[in-house]
């Protein structure tokens, strides 16, 4: 479905993600993980045999793919193009009209809009800084279609990373995706995944429970340095004090 360009196609598809709960559902696979049936059931604040349900129509609609181990039933995201695709639409959605209550729900969210992972690269005002980075130094050019200029090649093989194998890879190399936090463009694509793997195997960043990403310290002066940034920028915002709720 995610490839028909019919408008039957598009309403099918429109239909399939206006419901809160596959909404969610969607938006909780975004950590590239596999989850279970009942995993979501719970983050959704549904019974199982509802999530069953709105999980059969999402996998029918090309949406998610499943894969049944013993009991179990796992779901994620059917590929890098349906997560962007659910990214980009949070990237278009109102932002949450009430602020979190509590000081670990503004922690949480904080932490979010900081690093994330989007499905299998970086998101987050971390992954905007170095998008933004990349087009300052010149690594990557947006001139006719966003491509990584030669400095950029040079520049990714400097990281460690198989040029070859990128240059061959079945997905796009590099494309944008917009941030549904900073509604700027972060990078996605075959490098925007493999960026993310070396940033870990190198220590430089470290997955927290969910989709948050924690830079380290050895992190901040390596990213620092590679990015060609100063160290102040890659601090984190303030987390704001939460409201009571009352006037």
């Amino acid at each position: 479905m995610i490839a028909s360009a019919d408008g039957r196609g598009m309403a099918e598809l429109a239909a399939l993600l206006a419901d809160g709960t596959r909404a969610g559902m969607c938006l909780a696979l975004l950590d590239g993980r596999a989850w279970t049936a009942g995993e979501l059931a719970r983050r959704a604040g549904v019974a199982p045999s509802t999530a069953s349900d709105h999980l059969t129509r999402l996998v029918r609609g090309g949406l998610l793919v499943e894969q049944r181990q013993g009991r179990h039933r796992y779901l994620r995201l059917a590929g890098p193009a349906v997560a962007q695709l659910i990214e980009d639409l949070a990237g278009h959605a109102p932002a949450a009209p009430t602020p979190p209550g509590s000081l670990r729900a503004a922690t949480a969210n904080a932490s979010l809009a900081y690093a994330r992972t989007c499905y299998d690269h970086l998101a987050g005002r971390l992954g905007v800084l170095m998008y933004d980075a990349l087009l300052a130094e010149r690594r990557l050019d947006r001139s006719s279609g966003l491509a990584l200029t030669p400095d950029g090649w040079a520049w990714v093989a400097g990281l460690g990373l198989p040029v070859d194998v990128l240059r061959a890879a079945r997905r796009p190399v590099i494309r944008d995706c917009l941030d549904w936090t900073e509604r700027r463009p972060h990078l996605a694509g075959a490098l925007g995944a493999a960026l993310c793997r070396r940033f870990t195997e190198l220590g430089w960043i470290s997955q927290r429970p969910g989709r948050a990403v924690r830079l380290t310290p050895t992190g901040r002066p390596g990213l620092a340095k590679a990015l060609a940034i100063p160290e102040h920028t890659l601090d984190p915002p303030v987390t704001p004090p939460p409201t009571c709720g009352r006037a």
